[in-house]
């Protein structure tokens, strides 16, 4: 059980929390300007006072920024999560405010001058690791934000990126609209041969909340998936499919209202320019300035590695698919909105195993719980649920991780940080699975230190009726893979804000402490206390658990090849000229080179794609793959020394977690690992057949 304190008894400081009740949206556009010209006050008299000292550049500055912060990441989130028009507005207005002041900052001339000073001074000699990486960092970031460029370049440049800020969020917008104004209502059950009851439940449960009969489905995952996955009417995941693959385009149910084609074009010239601009080949040499990987050709080298690897396994997984259905099913050739459905049979008929099988042994209170007993045997750790916190909506829980000094100690001295967690998806929120920071680990202006807050947020089914929300096995691998991002953020030790947790840590790398967390999934001494049926209490039967690992990597090279198209297709596609930058075109070539199923010619994908055009991810898709390779050979390790091995568990917490920003991601991996890392354990833990390799 997961223990429960009242508010009072809460070691965060929850007056500091935001108080997400009382965010008014009139006041919002005049709350940051506010918040903006203080900071810029405090740049102008830290510039004018000229002294080149660690306290007055970095210490100054970053407690202006981290009030802008901890003022605009709950406005930013809750329009995530609880969008509304008024919110909306006021969140888009703010926008190009904060990217003036980003740009403003980060061409100031006077101040790049004393931190380069400072890099150069004998101060800088005596500073610590963490605050020698915070001031390199910021001279590196003047070069990138065109600090040396002439005044007509450099307000270009201040155009282009207020321009990429509103278009990323223009992007984010038409998606969320796209996905909601999508509803198929179905009033016939015997529509829904095939369905499993979890999802005809959630269906009846949409329709109900419309004042509809019968049922309704959307486009979000939880609802369109199982209908690809299971509904036996071709016709109804034709439809779905159509949908869901032409969303935000120029061929959406509402005639391109929410066309996203444009968006992705201006955004990539915008790109190219501003690369242009700073002296870079191609955007994808200028994002690849702050990442791990060295060059755009080892980039290349390594996602087309991977992709040769793999392929000839993916073909043969579609080969055995296609067999399948014309052996069992009569079914002569298979259409896009095909083959979820026949793997998920085959899948069924191999391994006698599916989601709905599972999904009953993994209702949330055990999956958490047992989430936070895989964390707390790693690195000794107490978790506990905070009563009565503010927060954005009536579901969403707030927790606090304190080091296990002993069983009943929740004090402030053994606090290393608190989250809320947001699990069930909803309208006005967006898709897919998120970590965000709510607020960082620092040490503030008084001298006090800030514990590291962060928001944990998915896009699950939520209870129907009075039964608990039930997970798939795929969801419980989601959960864990954000928790990792959440540890990363608040198990820091580093109190320099700069490099704190997740910040400063290279994007290639940030995705290492995540996909890491993931395996615990699949380990049967893990599962035993993360599964048991929500009815009897009972653990996941050894029959259950032997099919659902012996099915672990089914398909896993056809997957594989799916994320090494989306991969290469963003960043060859950032390598080009916008004069060459055909979107179709260049999608159309990477899935000729790697992909093994050719998507129909309407399909819109890349109108979809947010990580990319309205996330962080540009021109840094592959940091997935390249991170999977540091978190399966980190994983080894604990193979070979226990997966629940304490010394282990402290290595990776001491080398990896509690590092932050502060080193080199390869120096903190090598640290942990005592060598660089090997492509091996990642092609072993995918199945991908040493033949193939």
């Amino acid at each position: 059980m997961i223990k429960q304190i009242p508010a009072g008894d809460a070691a965060t400081d929850l007056h500091a929390l935001p108080k997400f009740s009382k965010i008014d949206t009139k006041s919002i556009v005049s709350e940051v300007s506010k918040a903006i010209a203080h900071c810029k006050s405090t740049v102008e008299s830290v510039v004018e006072s000229a002294d080149v000292s660690y306290t007055n550049l970095v210490e100054k500055l970053e407690q202006a920024d981290d009030e802008l912060s901890q003022l605009w990441s709950p406005i930013g989130h809750t329009n995530s999560v609880v969008s509304s028009d008024e919110l909306r507005s006021a969140h888009d207005e703010c926008l190009p405010l904060l990217s003036e002041y980003s740009t403003y900052l980060g061409q100031h001339e006077k101040l790049c001058a004393l931190y380069q000073a400072l890099q150069e001074s004998d101060e800088y000699a005596q500073l610590d690791t963490a605050q020698k990486k915070v001031v390199d960092n910021a001279v590196r970031d003047f070069k990138l934000s065109g600090v040396a460029l002439d005044v007509e370049k450099k307000q270009r440049f201040a155009k282009i990126r207020s321009e990429l800020s509103d278009l990323s969020s223009s992007f984010s917008n038409n998606l969320m609209d796209a996905t909601l104004n999508f509803v198929k209502h179905v009033e016939d059950e015997a529509d829904l041969a095939g369905l499993p009851e979890s999802a005809k439940d959630a269906a009846a449960q949409a329709a109900e909340q419309k004042e509809l009969s019968g049922y309704v489905f959307t486009l979000d995952i939880p609802s369109y998936l199982p209908v690809m996955m299971y509904a036996d009417s071709e016709a109804l995941r034709e439809e779905m499919y159509i949908a869901y693959s032409t969303r935000a385009s120029e061929l959406d149910t509402k005639n391109g209202k929410f066309d996203n084609t444009d968006i992705i074009n201006k955004t990539l010239a915008l790109r190219y320019e501003m690369a242009q601009l700073l002296g870079f080949d191609s955007y994808a040499d200028y994002s690849l300035a702050t990442k791990m990987a060295e060059s755009s050709e080892q980039v290349i080298g390594f996602l087309e590695d991977l992709a040769a690897r793999s392929k000839p396994q993916a073909q043969k997984d579609l080969e055995e698919i296609e067999a399948f259905a014309k052996s069992e099913y009569n079914k002569d050739s298979l259409k896009a909105w095909d083959y979820t459905y026949y793997s998920e049979k085959l899948k069924q008929q191999k391994y006698a195993v599916s989601d709905e099988q599972l999904r009953p042994y993994f209702p949330e209170d055990k999956v958490i719980s047992g989430l936070f007993e895989v964390v707390s045997r790693l690195y000794s750790l107490r978790i506990v649920e905070v009563e009565g916190v503010d927060t954005w909506h009536e579901n969403v829980r707030f927790f606090e991780i304190h080091d296990a000094q002993s069983n009943d100690d929740f004090s402030k001295e053994t606090l290393r940080g608190s989250f809320y967690l947001d699990l069930y998806a909803r309208a006005k929120k967006r898709g897919g699975a998120w970590m965000d920071e709510c607020r960082v680990k620092r040490t503030n202006a008084s001298g006090k230190l800030q514990t590291p807050v962060a928001y944990l947020t998915c896009n699950f089914n939520a209870p129907v009726g009075d039964k608990p929300a039930l997970f798939t096995h795929d969801e419980v691998v989601t959960l864990f893979h954000e928790f990792g991002h959440g540890i990363h953020h608040m198990l820091t030790k580093v109190t320099v804000g700069g490099v704190s947790g997740i910040n400063g840590v290279a994007w290639d790398a940030v995705e290492l402490p995540s996909q890491f967390l993931e395996n615990w999934c699949w380990e049967p001494e893990a599962l035993r206390f993360i599964s048991g049926h929500f009815e009897t209490g009972e653990p996941l039967p050894q029959d259950l658990l032997d099919k659902m690992l012996a099915a672990k990597n089914f398909q896993s090279a056809m997957q594989m090849v799916r994320q090494l198209e989306f991969s290469l297709f963003d960043f060859k596609l950032h390598q080009l000229p916008p004069e060459q930058a055909d979107v179709q075109a260049v999608l159309n070539e990477v899935r000729e080179q790697v992909s093994v199923i050719k998507p129909p010619s309407f399909n819109r994908f890349q109108n979809s794609f947010g990580h990319i055009f309205a996330g962080g991810y540009a021109a840094g898709y592959y940091s997935y793959k390249w991170a999977e390779v540091l978190s399966s050979d980190a994983f080894s390790r604990f193979e070979d020394e226990g997966i629940f091995n304490p010394d282990t568990g402290k290595s990776f917490l001491s080398n990896i977690l509690e590092k932050g920003g502060s080193q080199e991601p390869m120096e903190l991996f090598v640290a942990f690992r005592g060598r660089e890392p090997s492509i091996d354990a990642l092609l072993r833990h995918s199945g991908i057949s040493s033949e193939a390799a």
